[in-house]
């Protein structure tokens, strides 16, 4: 599950980088780009916290559907949101914006489930990249 996280982090700043240029041309060219840029700086900054969060569920031993649960409301929230955005944006429908609290809630479900693990783990069971000792914990 942390590998379908990292892969998507980077697809999304794939994604994003790729607006950015379409953007910067529309920009340069006269072109209406400025409607991309919510959703371009939504899907940037939930593309890194993916690759973060894929680190994470592995160095704070997340398993089973605790790890399900956490990778997969990451996922939907992090492509959901940006889109949801851009849906407003490009077309003005309201509706389409209220939806955004649904993939928001989904984002704060995945980090709380993620916070709890990272309060209740015992530091002896850290693995993987990033464990602390306990005395540099």
């Amino acid at each position: 599950m942390s590998r379908i996280l990292k892969t998507s982090g980077f697809l999304g700043l794939t994604v994003m980088m790729g607006v950015g240029l379409y953007m910067a041309v529309q920009l340069e060219t006269g072109g209406g780009g400025a409607w991309l840029v919510p959703g371009h700086a939504h899907m940037g900054v939930l593309s890194i916290l993916a690759v973060v969060m894929g680190s994470q569920v592995d160095a704070l031993n997340v398993a089973g559907r605790v790890r399900r649960a956490t990778t997969g409301l990451y996922l939907v929230g992090q492509w959901m949101l940006p889109l949801a955005v851009w849906g407003v944006s490009a077309t003005g429908i309201a509706a389409i914006g209220m939806s955004t609290l649904l993939w928001g809630l989904c984002l704060v479900a995945s980090m709380l489930l993620m916070a709890h693990q990272a309060w209740t783990v015992d530091r002896r069971e850290r693995t993987g990249p990033g464990t602390a000792t306990a005395a540099a914990d």
